[in-house]
């Protein structure tokens, strides 16, 4: 979900309760757009985070120190200077507006009482942080907007302060029965549409989470809704209890998370989807989902080298493959070089010289079959010929086929290394991989560089029953927990026929009741290519049936004897057991 104004709301009531008359201590800035204030309460110091960034601006108390550059950057001095011991005074918000104002208090040089105001604008790429005086002029900002990048409002010292756009969409806290949707007829073809270009502070998913609840069909338009004063009302109900809540300040903070990854989350619960999970204030919350978001996200971008290297050697084994398939089938027609040889021997007393082509009565099923001469060879010479072509194909079959497996075993490794980057979730996952494409020729060593063991643990999930699931997150893992974690009577499971990771079920001499088998069946087709499959086919067996080839690839396995269902792909009713 988008940092809305719902989301703002809740953080500005936050902030008042927490930081009021507290004292500014310290202020760093972490990041090119980023400022890290500490702040001494009564109750001890905290940090709020305000962050300008163009892909995720957000305002926050965090727990998490960040430490500045050695050398101050200019802004963070001249906050410094003006607000470097101020008290802050409160927090606003104007309407629903993705706007925080800071209101600060501090003595100036001369020993005046003086006022300036710290701005937040949350609002993607032209998110900022701006520094006012006591009358609204710009001091200065973390990000400067001269006239040749924006046409609309100028952010540079000695301007006039203003927010862009304000007065164009309503205030959703002091709206009306009356007045609800008025005017926004032609402004969108629904209604989630119709409420986001109508009200300031909404974003994608509390437009449509305000749709769902009145049960009002989300494809009608505005003037469809007016025109049906029941549904209407419907919608305006809900509406006006949402904004009750945050005009009394009855926040509830809460993620949602769709097969154990947070998807959403929410100032105010609206019951989006069934797995949940609250928090006391939100930036706890917010703290909780950006640092998984944010950790996500840098593990995406520093795997991005191996994933290149991984698609590029995809592609080009696919393509190689594709090839080697079209000349295997070309050597299909050896069979009937070699029934063509076997025929002009059987009737060679009976081919006259210089005969171009003869039909023969092929004797294994009594078929008519015109065979091609030479007319300047014998029969026999032309039979031998035949066998010569035959024996070359065959020769080339065989080389094909060996040529073929050891691709398709090649492009099956580097499907599960793909799958692998998609799960990993640390830089010891990361390291793993680039450690097995490296030991198979993928990526190149570095010189002088060794081997070295690194720890990665799989993924742990824990049943209600008390049983331990574990999954294993690359090639090396899989292995790892396939042959020496486990024991001959765990469970071992695999997703059928496509790139998966091994999913073991530690069996500890119980039985697994079936509800386990399903839990463990529907992690296993998760956790590979069929996840995104409505019902996924997936193998299961006892781990001692399972056998690894002598110099297998890591993660390869053979087995010959197992079961099979066919489960939805997800993580069901599982607790996460999080590493120490």
């Amino acid at each position: 979900m988008a940092y809305d104004g719902i989301t703002l709301a809740a953080v500005v009531k936050e902030l008042n309760d927490t930081l009021g008359g507290a004292r500014i201590a310290k202020i760093a800035q972490p990041e090119k757009d980023a400022l890290l204030l500490t702040v001494k309460t009564a109750a001890g110091q905290r940090r709020l985070l305000l962050s300008a960034d163009a892909s995720l601006p957000l305002v926050y108390l965090c727990t998490e120190n960040r430490t500045g550059p050695a050398s101050a950057p200019a802004f963070c001095m001249l906050l410094r200077k003006h607000i470097g011991s101020a008290r802050i005074l409160g927090f606003s918000q104007p309407g629903l507006e993705r706007v925080l104002r800071m209101e600060l208090e501090h003595y100036d040089e001369m020993g005046d009482l003086c006022r300036k105001t710290l701005v937040v604008e949350i609002m993607g790429k032209h998110s900022n942080i701006i520094l006012l005086d006591d009358k609204g002029i710009i001091v200065d900002s973390i990000k400067r907007v001269n006239g040749m990048v924006s046409s609309v409002r100028e952010v540079l010292p000695g301007r006039t302060y203003f927010i862009v756009g304000a007065g164009e969409k309503k205030d959703p806290l002091t709206e009306s029965r009356e007045t609800f949707l008025a005017g926004a007829e032609g402004r969108a073809k629904d209604l989630c549409g119709a409420l986001m270009s109508t009200y300031s502070g909404l974003s994608p998913m509390a437009a449509a989470e305000l749709v769902r609840l009145s049960g009002v069909e989300e494809r009608m338009t505005a003037a469809e809704l007016l025109e049906d004063k029941a549904a209407a009302d419907r919608l305006w109900d809900i509406f006006e209890k949402m904004m009750e809540k945050i005009r009394r300040g009855d926040f509830s903070p809460v993620i949602y998370y769709e097969n154990g990854i947070p998807k959403e989350f929410a100032a105010v619960d609206t019951g989006f989807c069934g797995e949940s999970k609250s928090f006391q204030s939100i930036s706890a919350l917010l703290e909780h989902y950006y640092t998984e978001k944010e950790r996500l996200v840098r593990i995406r971008q520093r795997s991005a080298d191996l994933r290149h290297i991984v698609n590029t050697n995809i592609e080009r084994n696919a393509k190689k493959l594709r090839l080697q398939e079209k000349q295997l089938e070309d050597t299909k027609k050896r069979e009937q070089l070699k029934l063509y040889g076997e025929l002009l021997q059987a009737y060679a007393h009976q081919i006259p010289e210089g005969t171009a082509e003869y039909e023969a009565l092929n004797y294994y099923d009594n078929s008519s079959v015109k065979i091609k001469l030479d007319p300047e060879l014998s029969a026999m010479e032309n039979a031998e010929d035949y066998f010569k072509r035959y024996q070359k194909e065959k020769r080339r079959y065989a080389a094909l086929s060996g040529q073929t497996e050891a691709v398709e075993r090649e492009l099956s490794q580097l499907e599960t290394i793909q799958l692998a980057l998609d799960i990993a979730r640390r830089e010891e996952d990361l390291a793993q991989i680039r450690q097995e494409l490296a030991e198979y020729g993928f990526l190149r060593r570095k010189s002088g560089e060794k081997k070295e063991k690194i720890r990665s643990r799989p993924l742990h999930y824990l049943t209600k029953d008390g049983f331990h699931i574990y999954v294993g997150r690359n090639n090396y893992q899989n292995d790892e927990l396939t042959f020496h974690n486990a024991v001959g009577n765990d469970w071992w499971f695999h997703a059928k026929k496509v790139p998966g990771s091994h999913v073991l079920v530690k069996s500890e001499g119980r039985e697994l009741p079936d509800k386990v088998f399903e839990q463990a069946a529907a992690l296993a087709a998760f956790y590979s290519r069929a996840a995104d499959q409505d019902k996924a086919e997936v193998d299961y067996l006892k781990r001692k049936d399972v056998k690894k080839p002598a110099g297998a690839a890591p993660g390869f396995v053979v087995y010959y004897t197992n079961y099979s269902m066919a489960v939805k792909p997800g993580i069901v009713d599982l607790e996460e057991v999080k590493e120490a």
